[in-house]
């Protein structure tokens, strides 16, 4: 791959320069443009990657649209919120609180009320410790909330579920984002699904499953590693036909991590940006928060409001939250520093 990369450097005037298993990239700057349509014409993963990171830094509100299904989220414009709707009974933050499917539905509405830009469906609860829900009862749960939602709503709904037969019926019932907490890992079919509907797809970094994520999770470079595993899923995804602009990539916070993991990511945030992918952040309500704060899910309002703040600061252009109406004036503020502190409109 380096000397094929090397060679198509060296013909736009430029080099790839290589030492200690780094490789640094030279080019004229009027070459850049045409770099990065150079790369695609190779078709390797690997090269599209690239390409795809050029574009984010050239042309930054093209690089950041998130494409999916028939939405065009400008996501390079501003922040965008994801309003969190559990359909499950054992939801670790409101436990089982919009269970019923009118619950859920009406949660919806008030979640759109506040600002949210998205609603995310989820039918099996991901807290750690919990147990595996069926194919047909996750469908049984989720499917009559978007079918329902889909008929009186503009904006995107998300699938929370790592089963392709479920993320696929959910599209056909008007959803048209997947968010797989184990980037596509736990089934092969997941590909396929996404690829063939043009479905908008999150990548989530875990480590291990939901039942066994918490059991001392242990890292030698927690941001290293976390880099790598996102850098090589959206690869595969690349491998596998789905285009990069239909791909946002979330560190996973409270999958598989400490809490002082979780406050690391946070304060590194800004390291992940290279990936070249907008990155989505859920820190809402977490165990982390609670650590700090020492108190229980439904009082941790103040501490991720924090988080959601600490996020936005470090480049995440999608937050995913329960409190949708409190996260759009943290967001806004915060962006309006971050602008302050890139010296200018993003």
């Amino acid at each position: 791959m380096l000397s094929k990369l090397r060679s198509v450097a060296l013909s736009l005037g430029g080099d790839l320069l290589t030492a200690r298993g780094r490789a640094c990239l030279i080019l004229p700057a009027a070459s850049l443009p045409r770099f990065p349509f150079i790369l695609r014409r190779e078709r390797s993963p690997s090269f599209v990657l690239l390409a795809e990171r050029i574009d984010r830094y050239s042309h930054p509100d093209r690089a950041q649209a998130w494409r999916c299904g028939k939405h065009r989220l400008p996501l390079s414009k501003r922040v965008h919120l994801m309003g969190i709707v559990n359909v499950t009974p054992d939801s670790f933050s409101d436990g089982g609180k919009f269970y019923a499917i009118e619950k859920a539905v009406q949660r919806a509405r008030d979640l759109i009320a506040e600002g949210a830009d998205i609603i995310d469906i989820g039918g099996e609860s991901t807290r750690p410790g919990a147990d595996p829900v069926s194919e047909q009862e996750e469908t049984r749960r989720v499917l009559p909330v978007i079918e329902k939602l889909a008929r009186e709503v503009r904006v995107p709904i998300s699938v929370d579920t790592t089963k392709a037969s479920v993320a696929r019926r959910a599209i056909e019932a008007g959803a048209s984002i997947v968010n797989d907490v184990s980037a596509m890992r736990f089934d092969p079919g997941m590909t396929d699904v996404v690829r063939d509907t043009g479905s908008g797809l999150v990548l989530m970094h875990m480590k291990g499953s939901p039942r066994t994520m918490q059991r001392r999770p242990a890292y030698r470079s927690l941001m290293g590693e976390v880099f790598h595993f996102l850098s090589g899923r959206l690869e595969f995804a690349l491998s596998r036909g789905i285009r990069a602009g239909q791909i946002v990539v979330d560190p996973g916070i409270g999958f598989g991590k400490t809490a002082r993991h979780n406050l690391e990511i946070l304060h590194r945030l800004p390291e992940l940006l290279p990936i070249g992918r907008p990155l989505l952040v859920g820190p809402s309500r977490k165990s982390f928060i609670g650590k700090v704060l020492g108190l229980p899910p439904t009082e941790r309002l103040e501490g991720t409001t924090a988080a959601v703040a600490a996020a936005v600061l470090g480049g995440a252009r999608l937050i995913r939250v329960h409190d949708v109406a409190v996260a759009t004036r943290v967001v806004k503020v915060a962006e309006a520093i971050r602008r302050e502190k890139m010296g200018g409109p993003d």
